[in-house]
């Protein structure tokens, strides 16, 4: 299928094109709003500015597609390949992508607030000043990727590896990471207040200057942490193993 046939039949009414093969197609501005594109093949396409909202992209191979300011809220991205993807400001508000590989994919200050990403591969990825508030992260695979200045209040990162991930001044408040692995990860001016770590690993991270108020780390990994010039007055260390291997009472 070519994207002229596409489009006609879009503009025809069709939303069925489960499974067409739109591999470098150019959809540039095109508007496909719950259109379902379950399975298809789009790698190499080019959907910027394109319309997706609520569309069906469960399964759709997009590796290296270039997505730049598309609208996606709502869609459903299920298992999708979004591997080394140009997502740069899409919108996927309240997507559903559970178990989506986007590795080594560049989401530079996109939306993602509330959408579900849990199970994914997100490894390498490139997050920088993204909206994540109340997103669900659960289980996903984070490392090494750069979360620089990303709002992840209230998220939900349980269970999440973060091994050598870059969470410069990004913005954790409320958010769950329990039972996550942050090993090696920079949280250099991250805001951390009211944050759940119980059971998080943690080893050899720097946490000095940051601020750790109403933060829950008990049971939590510190070894190798840099706590210097922390106030740790306000935050629940009970169970946790500090950076000189004693367990905190």
């Amino acid at each position: 299928m070519d994207t002229d046939e596409l489009l006609k039949k879009y503009a025809a009414g069709e939303r069925n094109f489960s499974s067409a093969n739109l591999r470098s197609a150019d959809l540039t501005r095109a508007t496909l709003n719950t259109a379902d594109l379950s399975e298809a093949i789009l790698s190499e396409a080019i959907l910027t500015q394109a319309e997706l909202g609520e569309a069906n992209l469960s399964r759709t191979i997009l590796t290296k597609a270039d997505l730049t300011e598309a609208v996606l809220a709502g869609a459903k991205l299920t298992g999708a390949i979004l591997t080394e993807a140009e997502l740069s400001r899409v919108n996927l508000y309240d997507a559903f992508l559970l178990g989506a590989n986007l590795a080594g994919a560049n989401l530079t200050e996109g939306n993602l607030g509330g959408a579900n990403l849990s199970q994914g591969n997100l490894s390498g990825i490139n997050l920088s000043g993204a909206n994540l508030a109340q997103a669900n992260l659960q289980g996903v695979n984070l490392t090494e990727a750069n979360l620089s200045k990303v709002d992840l209040t209230e998220a939900n990162l349980s269970g999440a590896d973060l091994s050598g991930a870059v969470l410069s001044g990004a913005i954790l408040s409320d958010a769950n990471l329990s039972d996550a692995i942050l090993s090696r990860a920079v949280l250099t001016e991250a805001v951390l207040q009211g944050a759940n770590f119980g059971g998080a690993v943690l080893s050899g991270v720097n946490l000095s200057q940051v601020n750790l108020e109403g933060a829950n780390l008990s049971n939590a990994v510190l070894t190798s942490v840099n706590l210097t010039d922390v106030d740790l007055s306000q935050t629940n260390l009970s169970g946790a193993t500090m950076p000189n291997g004693n367990i905190h009472d």
